[in-house]
């Protein structure tokens, strides 16, 4: 299982949607595969605060949603 406390060692990726700071952005949610199979997610801006956890089955699910539009209204 990875430890959450040993984050910054995961390969993290962050969205082309997420802008930097100098052209007014600064949503940076980043994820990361894990070698157990899991996905983590985190705020960039403030990694320290730690990660979410998802199993690769709830990230397809989410996705999936996301793709169909389903979390539209919370953009």
């Amino acid at each position: 299982m990875a430890e959450v406390n040993r984050s910054a060692e995961f390969q993290w990726r962050k969205s082309s949607f997420s802008g930097g700071g100098s052209n007014g952005g600064g949503q940076c949610v980043e994820a990361a595969a894990l070698p157990d199979g899991r996905v983590a997610i985190r705020n960039s801006n403030t990694p320290e605060d730690g990660v979410v956890l998802f199993t690769r089955a709830e990230s397809s699910a989410w996705l999936q949603g996301v793709k169909a539009g389903e979390f539209d209204d919370l953009g």
